[in-house]
């Protein structure tokens, strides 16, 4: 069974020891990159702008996806994520949905896993500090290993998800990731950071 197991971690591309984060067993990034949800010669049914409008009213928690650097990289990977939700108990999953232009996936995918930063209701600077592209996104952000995947575990976030990554599956536009959690934790207390219609809110009593 052990073995069974092991080869399929490999065939999805998923390391099978703390220590084989990246190499060989980096899953793909843009798996079958010529899928199309609609074809050249026809119309969407909706406009790219009534999505977002209509989409906007669903508020969401938000997260800061991490990896290790690789061997040729100068830092760690990362990105703000809305696209976040828990998948599966048993066994523990979680996914995260990612755009298949993002230049910080292919990061994450070589690393073959990833931590999830839940953010709280006062960190939106620290979201937007993620949210930028080309800038270094980690400066003056303290951070520690996570305790299995190595990933950055930001500093002060209210709880994170530790995660080699299962599977990725095509959605469009975007890319489906799921992880495995591997470790786990949470502060216990404070307010989430939410974002409803374009900009960050918290609960209210």
């Amino acid at each position: 069974m052990a073995a069974t197991v092991v080869r399929y971690l490999r065939s999805v591309g998923s390391p099978t020891s703390a220590s084989a984060q990246r190499g060989p067993e980096s899953v793909d990034a843009l798996p079958r990159p010529d899928l199309r949800a609609v074809g050249e010669d026809e119309r969407a049914p909706v406009s790219p702008a009534e999505f977002r409008a209509v989409l906007g009213n669903f508020a969401s928690g938000v997260t800061v996806i991490t990896a290790p650097s690789g061997e040729d990289e100068e830092g760690p990977a990362g990105f703000a994520c809305q696209s976040f939700a828990s998948l599966s108990l048993d066994p523990p999953l979680v996914t995260f949905m990612v755009a298949r232009t993002s230049t910080t996936w292919p990061r994450i995918a070589r690393a073959g896993v990833f931590c999830v930063n839940i953010l709280g209701a006062e960190q939106g600077e620290l979201c937007r500090s993620f949210a930028v592209s080309g800038a270094d996104k980690f400066a003056g952000v303290t951070h520690t290993p996570a305790p299995v995947t190595g990933s950055p575990q930001l500093d002060a976030v209210p709880a994170w998800i530790d995660c080699r990554i299962q599977a990725v599956h095509t959605g469009g536009d975007h890319l489906i990731v799921v992880g495995r959690v591997v470790a786990m934790g949470a502060a216990g207390e404070g307010e989430p950071l939410l974002f409803h219609k374009g900009r960050f809110g918290r609960l209210a009593d």
